[in-house]
């Protein structure tokens, strides 16, 4: 989702986008233990717990830019 790298600008210093590819050995799993089928987006915190997902297609730029505003705001 080339959209998501934009949220480092609306989010400066608070944001970090990264792609991931899941298609090397033993990524299958991690991304089902996620509860995605095939892709998805995580929002993590810096010691890497899962703060939020999205799975698959379902993932709009608007659900995550809100939920970012959440999880930065509280």
């Amino acid at each position: 989702m080339p959209a998501v790298s934009g949220l480092e600008k609306e989010f400066p210093g608070k944001v970090t986008a990264r792609n991931v590819d899941v298609t090397g050995p033993g990524a299958r799993d991690g991304i089902r233990g996620l509860g995605f089928k095939s892709h998805g987006l995580v929002i993590r915190d810096p010691s890497g717990k899962v703060l939020w997902t999205e799975a698959d297609h379902t993932v709009r730029i608007e659900d995550v830019r809100d939920a970012l505003h959440k999880i930065l705001d509280s």
